[in-house]
């Protein structure tokens, strides 16, 4: 791999299992689940009635001013906490970079929640039954009575960029993918390339989001996307599994610092691991469905590994297999669990058998634009921890399904090479490979 190498100094989240790596790791490792009953809003006529949400938050211990980002929705709010965490294990705060105009920051960063109670009492309150239409003077009339206009704005994908921009002082290229389910790990992608070009010293990448609320439940509803299951919310998430019905929504936010290793060192930054190579394709197939070969996800993992300089279909010097763990998509649904299998066993051939594999989404549910960031620092976790994290609710094995996916249960090993994929609605395709850092 050409340029400089580019390494991790920094890393937070925001999840349904909580709101640190110190918190939420130790529950990842027991497999234990952050989905419930859907409070946010009443969910009981929806074919879902249960997701997995960020419980008891608040910014106000992760930023300076909780003021300043009064209005800020969801989406935004997340990733300042994430955002802050990983600014203070990097340590900006105390050995800051030596010019804030050469950080930036790449994020995948999900559209803000609609403020849906207001804005259908507005529809409401405007319809005119007699001309069987809306009457638009009305409607903004009672539109600008009930709604904030700096909470709209809100909805915009681009607003956690402006909130992390205030409270970080960041001021150099500052980008936005919103590639469905692919957008963080494409965020961390990009931004690797961005620092190996020279473009920057340090990048603030990651994502957020939150689907959970009435549109964004509806949506994936009408899709067939998530699983209807009417036992318990705990199990409805089963990668991998002969029952698998659909992905359960999650939400929250993760968010990594990047740094090129010459920058890093200046500073007396800890290195937390490197990043050594990013794939990304497109399907050019179908809006909500995958190849039915894999050739999207199998081009992202075989570029990733190649920039990486590994053969997939070799093992290594001491005989362990390319990479030691995949951090799978692995939604639940039948279509992506078996493409993805398919995908893995097309790249790496014979050794397919011998990687490990597993879905946090079992246990987190799916995180959409958040998921890749989230999925990605478990992977260096994984490496820091000797972990193999499992994938949980797999009691009914799919038998077309047959690599190993670290059935419900943690197990310890040895991890110095991850593959971390994340694949879109649309097609989009992504796939980071992060190893533990050797001078």
């Amino acid at each position: 791999m050409s340029g400089p190498r580019i390494v991790v100094t920094g890393m937070g989240w925001v999840t349904p299992l909580g709101h640190s790596l110190e918190a939420v790791w130790p529950r990842l490792v027991r497999g234990e689940s952050g989905m419930n009953r859907t409070s946010r809003f009443d969910a009981r006529t929806f074919p879902t009635t249960f997701c997995a949400e960020v419980k008891d938050y608040s910014i106000a211990p992760f930023v300076r001013d909780a003021a300043v980002h009064a209005t800020a929705g969801l989406n935004s709010q997340f990733a300042l906490g994430a955002a802050a965490q990983a600014w203070k294990q990097a340590r900006l705060h105390e050995s800051p970079a030596s010019d804030l105009r050469r950080v930036g920051m790449y994020l995948g960063a999900g559209e803000g929640a609609l403020d849906s109670e207001n804005y259908v009492a507005t529809n409401i309150a405007s319809w005119n039954e007699s001309q069987k239409r809306s009457d638009g003077a009305v409607w903004i009339a009672e539109a600008l009575r009930r709604m904030n206009g700096l909470r709209e704005l809100e909805q915009e994908p681009n607003m956690p960029l402006a909130h992390l921009a205030r409270e970080f002082g960041i001021r150099g290229p500052a980008s936005n993918c919103l590639t469905a389910c692919a957008a963080s790990t494409q965020a961390i992608g990009e931004a690797f390339e961005q620092l190996r070009r020279g473009d920057t010293d340090v990048m603030l990448a990651g994502g957020t989001h939150t689907m959970i609320h009435m549109l964004g439940v509806t949506g994936f509803n009408r899709l067939t996307a998530l699983s209807a299951s009417t036992g318990d919310p705990c199990a409805a998430s089963r990668p991998f599994a002969a029952d698998r019905d659909g992905f359960v929504m999650g939400e929250g936010s993760g968010m990594v610092i990047l740094e090129t290793l010459e920058h890093a060192r200046r500073r007396g930054a800890t290195i937390l691991a490197e990043v050594a190579g990013y794939g990304s394709s497109a399907d050019a197939y179908r809006i909500t469905d995958i190849h039915p070969e894999g050739r999207g996800p199998g081009a992202a993992m075989s570029a990733a590994l190649a920039q990486a300089g590994i053969d997939p279909r070799a093992a290594r010097p001491d005989g362990r297999a390319p990479v030691d763990y995949i951090s799978a998509h692995g939604t639940g649904t039948t279509e992506n669990d078996s493409i993805e299998t398919l995908a893995v066993k097309r790249v790496f051939g014979d050794q397919a058998r011998r990687l490990a594999m597993s879905s946090l989404k079992s246990m987190m549910g799916h995180l959409i634009a958040a998921a890749g960031a989230v999925e990605f620092i478990s992977c260096v976790l994984s490496m820091q921890n000797s972990v193999l994290l499992p994938t949980m609710n797999l009691r009914n094995p799919d038998p077309t399904l047959d690599l190993d996916y670290v059935p419900n249960a943690s197990r310890a090993g040895k991890v110095d090479i991850c593959l971390s994929n994340s694949f879109g609605f649309g097609g989009q395709n992504d796939a980071v490979v992060v190893r533990r850092f050797e001078e």
